[in-house]
């Protein structure tokens, strides 16, 4: 579990909460000044008495169906505790150190398949789900995503259990009231309310990963990772994972993974094992005023391409570097995080319809969505083998070594041509396997050299 607090913070992690509470009084006397002279002006007031009240929000109904499908999601860990060199004559070597943290859950089918963030149960030996009932269930990690912070886990349980129907977060309206339903600082299910302050907000800051994320003002706090966000009809839109904060405790910004980003990660961990992840192929940024004058175009949104992938589908389709793109679909494109939002809900083989704009001229043309078929890792430029290398290694899947710039690895006897079989004991099958490792959980890698040789690091 990482502790750090950052301007961004994981509103997550904490093994154990003490709450204070502090009393501020007054003793300032406040003078009240009246006139006694009635004002000498008229004033007049103007009302529409056609007009009728706004009606009140009723939250209770989305309260009472979602709040017992929320779970409270204990993870124990056993990572080394270590002693500094010349302690090591009194008190020994590095010994292991047992540490909790604590975090949130959502239910989503009857037979206890639940989402919660990555986050909450990284490096987890043993996990604990406690319902809001206070039963007390032995988790299971089905699957995992790092890049898009979510995880799946699995309860057995007796009999049909509560749970959270998925919405759809792509109708969902700025303005629009929220419920942010978690277990902040060890509670039990609590929920508060808010509206939702911005979509497709980019927190690129934190862990340099680019997502979409729901903004809200519902109050979110330590232990609130891995919970709901649900609308006023008790419907799914996000699991909540981050707030802004400089304190460490809400100060009215929190973030949530849109749910048609979570439903598909939920349904290609449970297929796939991995997430399947549809790319255009292209790289730039979105526009803006200072760009547009660079590049010399008459416009200030959209995708500016700046690279085309050969290979990949923007490329096969006709895509140049330069074009803007203004939609996907139905979906405008104004942010980077608006084209990757999306293109987060698509697999590869999928085709999108892309608007973009070239030259002044407005065109449009279908793109058939592809896997990547190469990364970077620790240093080096991997890519999946081909059919030629898989016969030479006699494997029917794998990612081999194109390209390496890390000295570190060379002094080890890593190479170029070698193949990467397994990071931390799990078999790797496509770069999609590569891209899906936490680097800070990263213990060994297992390579396979061209003389059929195995060589393992071991990174300590």
């Amino acid at each position: 579990m990482k502790s750090t607090l950052k301007t961004l913070m994981i509103a997550a992690v904490s093994a154990l909460v003490t709450l204070a509470a502090h009393d501020y009084f007054s003793k300032e006397k406040i003078e009240i000044v009246e006139n006694e002279k009635p004002s000498l002006i008229p004033t007049t007031y103007s009302f529409n008495t056609n007009k009728v009240a706004a009606e009140l929000t009723d939250f209770t109904r989305a309260a009472e169906k979602t709040v017992n499908a929320v779970v409270h999601v204990k993870n124990t860990s056993i990572q080394k505790g270590n002693v500094s060199g010349w302690l090591r004559q009194f008190y020994g070597d590095d010994y292991d150190e047992e540490r909790i943290g604590t975090g949130s859950g959502v239910i989503v089918s009857p037979d206890g398949l639940i989402i919660t963030n990555y986050h909450v149960i990284e490096n987890a030996s043993e996990i604990e789900v406690t319902s809001n009932k206070n039963k007390t269930y032995v988790a299971e990690i089905i699957g995992s995503d790092p890049s898009t912070d979510l995880a799946v886990l699995k309860i057995k349980s007796d009999e049909s259990l509560p749970f959270i129907p998925f919405g759809d977060s792509e109708v969902a309206r700025i303005g629009e009231w929220v419920l942010a339903v978690g277990n902040p600082f060890n509670l039990n299910s609590t929920v508060t309310a808010g509206i939702i302050s911005a979509k497709s907000r980019d927190l690129n800051d934190r862990d340099s990963k680019n997502q979409s994320f729901i903004q809200t003002d519902a109050a979110v706090n330590m232990g609130n990772s891995g919970g709901a966000l649900v609308n006023t009809d008790g419907e799914l839109i996000g699991i909540n994972t981050a707030i802004s904060s400089i304190t460490g405790g809400f100060v009215g910004y929190s973030f949530a993974v849109p749910s048609n980003i979570v439903r598909k990660v939920f349904e290609d961990l449970i297929e796939y094992g991995n997430v399947q992840k549809g790319l255009l192929g292209v790289s730039g940024s979105a526009l803006n005023a200072d760009l547009a004058e660079k590049f010399e175009v008459n416009e200030t949104q959209g995708f500016l391409i700046g690279e085309v992938i050969d290979g990949m589908g923007a490329s096969e389709a006709g895509l140049q570097s330069g074009d803007i793109i203004k939609k996907v679909d139905d979906v405008k494109i104004n942010t980077f995080s608006d084209l990757t939002g999306y293109l987060s809900t698509k697999r590869p083989g999928e085709k999108v319809e892309v608007s973009y704009s070239r030259n002044d001229s407005r065109k449009k043309v279908t793109v058939t969505l592809k896997k990547t078929n190469s990364t970077q890792f620790l240093g080096m430029y991997l890519t999946n083998i081909n059919d030629e290398q898989k016969e030479y290694f006699e494997l029917d899947e794998g990612v081999i070594i194109k390209e390496l710039r890390n000295q570190r690895l060379y002094r080890y006897g890593i190479d170029e041509g070698f193949v990467l079989l397994e990071i931390n004991n799990k078999k790797i099958k496509d770069v999609g396997d590569v891209d899906a490792v936490d680097f800070d959980s990263l213990s060994s890698i297992l390579f396979l050299k061209p003389n059929g040789e195995r060589e393992r690091i071991v990174f300590e």
